[in-house]
């Protein structure tokens, strides 16, 4: 069995450091707030290269309070996509706003900039790209149709620790950027856990109090907050892990290229990163046209595998909408229909990356020809 990730292999790693801190916060008895969290947010809002880090128990609840504290309200409208985790749109939701959707790009599954324009109103407030499966999106026009509209933009940098655009890091190129520490992800938490990162101090300071139930001291509310605060057991154990992201990362970066070495006219698409760009590789996703056959061989072999994301959130029950069908968003769609992630972790080993490459090519259908990722 080769398994699509491997959480055990970090702990055994950093087994000694990691046991140590939790100790460290066992034995102070200080498990909300303190020192590790303080120093995790310094530490992970330097290394996004960001003035500022506000720690939450989820990604979810980063991106609840990046909202809030923007300002955003009931009946403004924010454009996004609608391929993506639905916890996106959700958060919009949460604070009585409206998720606009535009289509992604086929080359990068981001949001395709040039849909943007086309998609703002009178209502519009804010763009929310997400950066998926650990690449950031096209920042630069994004952030000058910003200008131009006068909006904010929010990054979704869930699956983008440590990815760079152009030289600048996720997290630090819109007004505010949103990470998840769900174990998964490339910096992972033993539980949930999220941070918002900022350089604006009101935003930082908005969202710190509405972490807190809005408390500016104990039992004096000054805004109606909630119950996001991060455990410190969680920030001591991510202040460990974040000395080893880089060398985690470069691990994947390298697992990563093997497969798109082995993986070549294999009949499937391998992912595209853009130039100028550091694709972390949260996930290492495939299109197949047939990928639910070739997942279950997969799985007949002993490979694990998993689709990110089988329906694009227009389409789900749970989020219908009457403004949108099946159809109006086509490049999402279709990668709904033939997504597939492949086994990668920074402990994979590069013989478990050729069997794997090995069992695609010999279920993919080897007379596909594989498809343009640019579309032509």
């Amino acid at each position: 069995m080769i398994p699509f990730l491997d959480l055990s292999a970090q702990y055994r790693e950093l087994k000694p450091e990691i046991d140590a801190a939790v100790a460290r916060v066992l034995e102070t008895g200080q498990f909300v707030g303190g020192p590790e969290i303080t120093a995790f947010e310094e530490e992970f809002a330097s290394y996004c290269g960001a003035h500022y880090g506000v720690a939450v128990n989820s990604g979810t609840s980063a991106l609840h309070l990046a909202l809030l504290a923007a300002g955003i309200q009931p009946g403004d409208e924010v454009i996004t996509v609608p391929f993506t985790f639905y916890a996106t749109a959700a958060a919009i939701g949460y604070v009585g706003a409206t998720p606009v959707y535009v289509d992604i790009h086929p080359a990068t599954f981001n949001i395709d900039p040039a849909k943007i324009e086309s998609a703002i109103t009178g209502r519009t407030r804010a763009i929310l790209p997400v950066h998926l499966y650990g690449q950031c999106a096209d920042m630069d026009p994004i952030l000058d149709i910003a200008r131009r509209h006068k909006l904010l933009v929010i990054e979704d940098a869930a699956q983008a620790h440590g990815a760079d655009y152009r030289g600048r890091r996720a997290g630090s190129m819109g007004d505010i950027g949103c990470f998840s520490f769900y174990p998964t992800k490339n910096l992972g938490a033993a539980g949930e856990a999220g941070i918002l990162t900022t350089n604006n101090p009101e935003y930082a300071r908005t969202a710190a109090l509405l972490r807190s139930w809005g408390e500016e001291r104990r039992y004096h509310p000054r805004l109606k907050g909630f119950n996001y605060r991060l455990p410190s057991i969680q920030a001591a154990i991510l202040r460990v892990k974040l000395r080893r992201l880089d060398a985690w990362t470069d691990a994947r970066r390298a697992r990563a290229s093997e497969y798109d070495g082995l993986l070549e006219h294999s009949g499937i698409t391998r992912p595209q990163a853009m130039a100028e760009s550091r694709h972390v590789y949260c996930l290492y996703t495939i299109r197949a046209e047939d990928r639910d056959a070739l997942q279950r061989d997969l799985e007949g072999a002993g490979i694990q595998t998993a689709v990110h994301y089988p329906l694009p959130i227009h389409l789900m029950p749970a989020y219908a909408d009457p403004r949108y069908k099946a159809g109006d968003f086509p490049v999402a769609e279709a990668s709904a229909n033939t997504v597939l992630s492949l086994p990668l972790h920074s402990h994979l080993s590069a013989q478990q990356v050729e069997e794997v490459a090995a069992q695609v090519r010999k279920l993919s259908p080897q007379k596909a020809q594989e498809t343009s990722l640019s579309g032509r």
